[in-house]
């Protein structure tokens, strides 16, 4: 890596790649995520029910997810909106986790709840808007589960790397970078979907790195041509939202992908994750 990244983000300096540290691969039950496989974590925003959480889960490991998304605390923008099951959703959560060997990502939104939350997940959650939340995420690190760093809505990628240089700082170095899209001046969709910063962190970082095609956008349509950008900028996985019924969701339905819709993305992707692994393979060789 030439100096001037380097002198760039030095107050990210763990974050960086280095002779010593090329790439960090963060293992969870039984896969690796920033390995050789590209991960899909599939999911609704929220737990619902039991017979949601456990048909979802069971369908998307079908079609080949990893690792299960759900939200039981929910960090809305409206009071009023559905704030999540709590402890109930974690439970469920565990439950299909025991059914389909799937692990567990969720979100967790204050210092109180990380022992609450670690109990239950497999990977720990900073959702965006807590990525600068340093009290959060110190607390998070502690709890020696796995971190999953969504890049703030208005953070640059230098914001990015403080955050999980805070987090390696505390002791945990399992931590999982996630490009979902920023605030810009363009509001034509959720958010500004930023491809270019998935291809600069895997060229700096040797932290994994995956893609939220669901929030960058906001629009289930577009979802799928997302997670194919993606892939191409050389995520390592991606976190989608997958729902039955996602008209009859009780959060982010308007960007939740159907089972059938999720089926069909994960068929179009695989020549793309193929090649993908091949140009992995033709790296490392070149490296060693």
């Amino acid at each position: 890596m030439r100096a001037s990244w380097q002198e760039r983000f030095a107050e990210a300096s763990d974050v960086l790649k280095s002779s010593q540290r090329q790439q960090t691969v963060v293992r969870v039950l039984d896969l690796e995520i920033g390995g050789s496989d590209f991960i899909t974590m599939a999911g609704p925003c929220s737990v619902e029910t039991e017979q949601q959480i456990l048909s979802i889960a069971a369908h998307v490991r079908k079609q080949g997810a990893r690792v299960l998304r759900g939200g039981a605390f929910k960090p809305r923008s409206s009071p009023y909106a559905f704030q999540g099951l709590g402890l109930a959703g974690l439970k469920l959560l565990a439950k299909a986790r025991s059914e389909t060997g799937l692990a567990i990502v969720t979100e967790v939104m204050s210092e109180d709840d990380v022992p609450l939350v670690a109990e239950y997940a497999d990977i720990l959650q900073i959702g965006s808007r807590s990525m600068e939340n340093y009290t959060l995420i110190e607390a998070a690190a502690r709890s020696g589960k796995p971190i999953l760093l969504k890049r703030g809505m208005m953070a640059t990628v230098e914001d990015l790397m403080r955050s999980a240089q805070l987090a390696i700082g505390a002791g945990n170095p399992n931590v999982i970078l996630c490009e979902r899209g920023i605030r810009t001046f363009d509001n034509a969709l959720r958010n500004t979907y930023d491809p270019a910063a998935i291809a600069l962190l895997k060229q700096i970082s040797h932290l994994p790195v995956i893609a939220d095609p669901s929030h960058a956008c906001g629009h289930r349509e577009l979802v799928p041509a997302l997670a194919r950008i993606g892939v191409a900028a050389g995520a390592d996985g991606m976190i989608v939202e997958v729902h039955p019924q996602p008209e009859k969701a009780w959060s982010d339905g308007e960007q939740s992908l159907s089972f059938d819709e999720f089926d069909g993305m994960m068929a179009m992707l695989e020549p793309y994750i193929a090649l993908r692994g091949a140009a992995n393979r033709t790296l490392v060789g070149r490296v060693g």
